[in-house]
């Protein structure tokens, strides 16, 4: 009772204290100079030096000599910032318009770097002139006051969802996965979203307007917070082809038929097992490509970052392997420049799959992006001194360093190190990986993986942090760094060559490492079942190592509550790799040694099992479930009151997340890629942990007085039901519908078009639609118009309502401005006046306000996601 609210005796009485409002005198600090301006005492800008960095890869000659200087020098200066225009967003050449004719001739004088010759330009290797790249740094635009009004556009449109702001090299993965209309598509560590959002842009981008698109995109993330956070980034898209799944990227959940439904009951023309013509592979990674735009980098690096995440990434990318479909492409990247990171691992990736995966050249593509090949030899540090191969390094560091980290990879088939080794640097990476967007995108992957993942070998760990000894000091070894050139080292016969680094200084950007790879046929059996014997070695080992060592309760409680957590991801890949195989070995050899191999761990957690099956949907603790809406009599009242044309399919289309449909407050609607996955993932188990999907399109709208219809329409699905609705429509001129933009509420009598009035005061109490009639002639068919601007207004007893945010409706505001040339007039010297009796009555007050719940939609509820919690 009352939670929250009582303070601590300590709090309570340093709130009686009524210190002085000063900062603490820190004696280590130094005096503050005389001047008190910036970088006198003030604020200091980051260090851009790190000798460990340099020294690193200048041993792994990232770069020619002679480009070594040119290399760090574009390495030490900030990150011009990048925007890309949204091509599926009806305004998006009025934007293109407006950079072109006015931000570009207006920030000519603002050019400031000896590179740039213009102050934007569009990126030229990006398709559409879509991407734009500025002269200018994120904080160059926040605090250069000539710079105001073009941030405040940038702001607005990407507030909106007609731009999104990205750095460029992040931009350059999902271009090749060549995305066509009908690809089914995952996005394995999608958050924050802004490449998510680039897929989702592709997709409809080539669908007619009007018209769903049937693929699909599955955006996946480990951390809810991040899912939270991934979920409001692709809202501005306002898409019905999107589902957001909360999984270790890892331990993906195959959703596979074969083991469920007998052959008799199995529906051919519906999907049998979730599988995807395209997967991105962004993992998680020590960033330091991003070094420019997040300076604490310099501070921060250590080279155990990236040995520590090198086993995480290659199960990553294997279990991407295993999801793609035959024929189909994956883009395994970094915004790391580390060969360990980078090479080693699609190294690793194409010795395991053999024949079935080919790493493949595509130098033709994109030819205007410059990028260099993949290294064929690189070396491997470790505490300080290098080592070219496996078998130069330590005894006692071979549980830290594994064969796959080098060239030929050679000793990767031991049974030890199948599995992959146990080290991914929790506590070093976590506590580096805090700053920028790409570089973060599998920050809470890294540490809650390893912690659930049954590795358990903390000495590992601690033997791999020793590696922070290298962090901005000189190497503890100098002397046997010098000698880096003449150490033995491999040569890998891979064709490595057909991977893409991007360097910085080539065309002034961030670092990054491409690698295009595609399915051939089936992984081979022998190496699938291989992999998973390596994984129950290391798990066994792992598992006496914890029984026998100190604190191994301590372990033991930890390793299950974070497996309740997570509905037990371990389990779940452990019965997939039973049941499902992949479907890429044979079914008869593979699925009974697959049982003999994963029976001890299903026997440990058959009581957690079955504990699961009586929970009625609630499959996944803190989700709500995913509920087909079924309601009959809701439906039809919809359908009648905004008149919705039969063409329009809404049964099985409908979804919610509250069971009880008395509490339901929003209805999304998803299309039919969305909906068959949705149906195979209930016939599975549902699996799959959805946090998110679908469009949100319909609203339940409490009113004081009974309307024929409890849901309105929602602003996001409007424009996919646009052509479809054929009731509860009015028309407005460019200056009415300007008013109520700017105004909100408008009694009726106040509209400059008297007709337009009276059409609204005629129609029935709710929700209505008003569409802007300006540049059309024959009014009947506006709604079928790709281009047609339209709002959702609720109609009162004697006003009319806008049900738009605030940030919508100044930017369709200017957006119309723009296109129709309007001018938009302060609101204090512009406002229309009352025309009915000249009092001083304010639009519907007292008893005929509008119900507060029909006040303009607010970003918060945009974010919410439960209907359950609500209702209760």
């Amino acid at each position: 009772m009352g939670g929250g609210r009582k303070r601590g005796r300590s709090q309570r009485r340093h709130f009686k204290e009524e210190r002085e409002n000063v900062w603490k005198d820190n004696p280590k600090r130094p005096p503050a100079a005389a001047g008190g301006g910036e970088g006198e005492g003030g604020w200091q800008p980051f260090a851009t030096e790190n000798p460990a960095f340099e020294d690193y890869y200048k041993g792994q000659q990232i770069v020619p000599e002679e480009e070594w200087d040119a290399f760090m020098s574009m390495l030490r200066k900030p990150l011009p910032a990048a925007f890309r225009i949204n091509a599926s967003s009806q305004f998006y050449q009025d934007i293109q318009s407006q950079l072109e004719n006015d931000f570009r001739k207006s920030l000519e004088t603002e050019v400031s770097d000896e590179h740039e010759k213009e102050a934007i330009r569009p990126l030229p290797w990006y398709p559409g002139n879509l991407a734009w790249h500025l002269n200018f740094s994120r904080m160059q635009l926040r605090r250069n006051q000539a710079l105001e009004s073009f941030h405040e556009f940038l702001k607005q449109e990407n507030e909106v969802g007609n731009i999104t702001r990205q750095e460029a090299v992040s931009m350059v993965p999902p271009l090749f996965l060549k995305v066509q209309p009908d690809h089914h598509i995952l996005d394995m560590c999608a958050a924050p979203g802004s490449k998510t959002f680039q897929l989702l842009e592709m997709i409809h981008q080539s669908t007619k307007p009007g018209m769903l698109p049937n693929a699909m995109v599955v955006a996946n993330d480990l951390d809810v917070q991040r899912c939270n956070l991934l979920i409001h980034q692709t809202k501005r898209m306002c898409t019905a082809n999107l589902i957001v799944t909360n999984h270790e990227a890892q331990n993906f959940p195959g959703c596979s038929l074969a083991k469920f439904c007998p052959e008799t009951y199995v529906d051919e023309s519906k999907p049998q097992r979730l599988e995807f013509d395209c997967v991105l592979c962004d993992v998680p990674c020590s960033g330091d490509g991003t070094v420019r735009k997040a300076p604490d980098m310099w501070r921060t690096w250590n080279i155990g970052m990236g040995n520590g995440l090198h086993r995480l990434q290659v199960e990553i990318a294997m279990r991407g392997i295993a999801l793609l479909k035959v024929g189909g492409r994956m883009v395994y990247s970094t915004c790391s420049l580390n060969p360990v990171e980078n090479e080693a691992v699609v190294g690793e990736i194409l010795r395991r799959c053999g024949d079935s995966v080919e790493l493949l050249d595509v130098s033709n593509e994109l030819p205007e992006l410059v990028r260099r090949p993949g290294l064929c030899t690189w070396k491997v540090r470790d505490r300080g001194s290098w080592v070219g191969t496996y078998e130069d390094v330590l005894h006692y560091r071979k549980k830290v360093i594994s064969p796959s980290m080098f060239p030929s990879g050679k000793g990767a088939t031991d049974s030890c190190t199948v599995g992959g080794s146990d080290e991914v640097n929790i506590d070093v990476v976590d506590a580096e990986m805090n700053e920028s967007g790409d570089m973060v995108e599998g920050k809470q992957e890294t540490k809650i993986a390893t912690n659930g993942s049954n590795n358990g070998d903390n000495a590992n760990t601690e033997e791999i942090k020793q590696d922070e000894s290298e962090s901005g000091k000189v190497p503890r070894r100098s002397d046997e760094t010098s000698d880096s050139t003449s150490i033995r080292t491999e040569h890998s016969s891979l064709p490595l060559h057909r991977c893409m680094r991007i360097v910085p200084h080539d065309q002034n950007s961030g670092g990054f490492f491409i690698a295009v790879l595609q399915k051939l046929s089936p992984l081979n059996e022998s190496q699938v079942v291989e992999a998973i014997k390596g994984e129950r070695s290391i798990l066994k080992d792992s598992a006496l190592k914890r029984s026998n060592g100190p604190g191994s309760d301590k372990v033991l409680s930890e390793e299950t509550s974070i497996n309740q957590q997570g509905v037990d991801d371990s389990h779940v890949l452990n019965e997939q790799k039973n049941r499902d195989m992949d479907n890429e070995i044979s079914e008869d050899r593979s699925s009974e040694e697959a049982k003999v191999i994963v029976a001890e761990v299903q026997n440990d957690q058959a009581s957690k099992r079955d504990k699961r099956k009586t929970q009625n949907q609630t499959r996944w603790r803190g989700v709500d479930p995913v509920i087909f809406f079924k309601d009959e009599a809701t439906i039809r009242s919809i359908v009648s009151y905004y008149g919705i044309k039969d063409s329009f399919k809404l049964e099985g289309h409908l979804v919610t997340r509250n069971p009880d449909t008395s509490h339901v407050k929003r209805i999304y609607y998803v299309s039919k890629s969305v909906q068959e996955v949705l149906e195979l993932n209930v016939k599975v188990g549902e699996r799959l942990k959805i946090t998110s999907l679908g469009l949100k399109i319909f609203e339940r709208q409490s009113t004081k007085e009974d309307s024929p219809c409890t849901f309105r329409l929602s602003s996001e699905g409007l424009p996919l039901l646009l052509p479809y609705i054929t009731k509860q429509i009015l028309y407005a001129s460019a200056i009415d519908f300007q008013h109520l933009l700017q105004y909100r509420i408008i009694k009726f009598p106040d509209f400059v078009d008297a007709k337009f009035g009276e059409e609204a005061s005629a129609l029935l109490r709710g929700c209505c639609v008003v569409i802007l009639r300006e540049g059309h002639q024959d009014v009947e068919s506006i709604g079928m118009d790709p281009n047609a601007i339209a709002i959702v207004c609720w109609k009162g007893k004697t006003n009319l309502c806008v049900m738009l945010t605030p940030m919508d409706g100044k930017e369709l505001l200017d957006r119309i401005s723009f296109r129709f040339g309007l001018k938009i007039p302060k609101i204090d010297d512009g406002k229309p006046s009352l025309k009915s009796d000249g009092s001083d009555e304010q639009p519907d007050g007292g008893d005929e306000t509008v119900d507060p719940e029909c006040v303009p939609e607010s970003k918060a509820s945009d974010m919410e996601i439960s209907d359950v919690k609500e209702a209760e």
